[in-house]
């Protein structure tokens, strides 16, 4: 294998230089005046994952923004992987707070900072870094490997949802997805579960159009103040979900697993320190560590309504909204969460305000068995990459296609990430590890091969 770290070596300097090309599109899927910068970010893939030596390698149309597939097949008898990622990436607001423009990449103190850094344009460009490497100093790869990489991954994957439904030419015998974290730098991991997601947005209304504070103050309903209690009455004073069934089809964790999450690298007294806390605050009698991977909840993402300018406008509004989302654990189900929500809210509303619950995207939590042997070829690529022995975690993030890919497919899922918890992802100042970056790629080029025997 020198040969191909010799070549990732060498190549370094041009690799980051394609990679800041690729970080300099904005690729925002959730804003409509980005549609152009999504075409670019997908065009941009194809005319790379054609040079790097990719076969039979297009944008497909699925409803929203492209998809991008490649394919290289060496053999119809080898073993076939299929890796995803994805080239959208979040909007950067607010935009004043970072130290440099988000769509021009910089290095600063060994990290890489821009917009979609982390989350996922590295992460994808590493999996491209790794296989050129392989084609450039072997000719072939030691198993066939197609490439699925999306433009909505950030808005709820709903084309690639559609897609997965009826491709054929994704049929493999592992699915490789780097879109996930690590603890730190010298404690690779691989994740085993996934948390869910199912999104809501609420709008309470009240009078029929803004009224005088003064005029009607004391005989209509506030629809601020109906939010602001309903939202309140959404967790208990442990900081439980307030809403009944909500925990009904929680998995347990185990003994087992609690001891296995446990053992990842964790400073209560350091986080609390990097995020600017003086305390931390979740559901009584699980950790910190339990709570933010393995434990479902319930967030309040934004809140607005009425007058939000300069100086002061004495309105009763006519309307008040927020923006909620649930995280699931298996074997929790986004639609069912999102009906016993909006039936919570319904219930709970005053008889003289009305309450709309509009639904958003959803997606499935996930879990696997860490035994299965793609898995335990990707915790030997991970030790001979990082020297260090690699673990074993659940994340608290959603990847919405996962669910799809399982169910549809069949096949093990290896969630083998590199991103840190100091990358700011889906903040100001997103970055990644540039040691990361190196590891990684080398962990990936190891991991084609102990796959390979692993599945031989």
């Amino acid at each position: 294998m020198v040969d191909v770290q010799a070549y990732l070596d060498a190549q370094r300097e041009k690799d980051l230089d394609k990679l800041f090309e690729f970080l300099r599109i904005p690729s925002v899927s959730a804003l409509s005046q980005h549609k152009r910068d999504m075409l670019r970010a997908a065009e941009w893939l194809v005319r790379e994952l054609e040079e790097l030596g990719m076969q039979n390698v297009r944008k497909i149309d699925a409803g929203g923004h492209p998809i991008v597939y490649a394919e290289r097949i060496e053999d119809p008898a080898l073993p076939t992987a299929l890796i995803y990622g994805h080239y959208d990436v979040q909007p950067v607001d607010p935009e004043a707070l970072w130290t440099t423009p988000p769509f021009e990449p910089n290095i600063r103190n060994g990290r890489i900072y821009a917009r979609g850094a982390s989350d996922d344009k590295g992460q994808v460009f590493m999996h491209m870094r790794a296989l050129k490497a392989h084609l450039a100093t072997r000719g072939r790869l030691p198993l066939n490997v197609r490439l699925v990489i999306e433009g909505e991954e950030e808005v709820g994957s709903e084309s690639l949802a559609r897609y997965v439904e009826s491709a054929p030419e994704l049929k493999a015998d592992v699915v490789v997805i780097s879109d996930t974290s690590m603890p730190a730098i010298d404690a690779p991991a691989i994740c085993y579960s996934l948390r869910g997601i199912a999104v809501l947005e609420m709008t309470v209304r009240g009078a029929a159009s803004d009224l005088h504070s003064g005029l009607f103050g004391g005989a209509v309903p506030n629809p601020l103040h109906e939010l602001a209690r309903l939202v309140a009455s959404l967790h208990d004073d442990a900081g439980r979900v307030n809403v009944p069934g909500f925990y009904d089809d929680v998995l347990p964790l185990t003994a087992e697993e609690r001891a296995m999450l446990a053992r990842l690298p964790f400073d209560e007294e350091e986080y609390k320190a990097s995020l600017g806390l003086k305390e931390l605050y979740g559901e009584a009698g699980y950790t910190t560590i339990e709570r933010i991977g393995a434990r479902p909840t319930l967030e309040l993402n934004g809140m607005w309504g009425g007058f939000q300018g300069e100086g002061s406008k004495t309105v009763i509004p006519a309307e008040a909204h927020a923006k909620i989302t649930c995280r699931l654990v298996p074997d929790q189900d986004p639609e069912k969460i999102a009906d016993l929500v909006a039936s919570a809210l319904a219930e709970r509303a005053h008889p003289s305000v009305t309450v709309d619950v509009r639904r958003g995207h959803g997606g499935a939590p996930w879990i696997c068995s860490p035994d299965d042997p793609a898995i335990q070829a990707g915790m030997r690529a991970l030790e001979q990459a990082f020297a260090a022995s690699p673990l074993l975690m659940r994340m608290g993030g959603s990847i919405p296609v996962v669910g799809n890919l399982d169910r549809v497919l069949r096949a093990p899922i290896v969630l083998m990430g590199f991103a840190l918890p100091t990358d700011q992802v889906h903040a100001p100042d997103e970055n990644f590890s540039l040691q990361a970056f190196d590891k990684g790629s080398l962990a990936l080029a190891l991991y084609w091969d102990e796959l390979a025997r692993a599945l031989a």
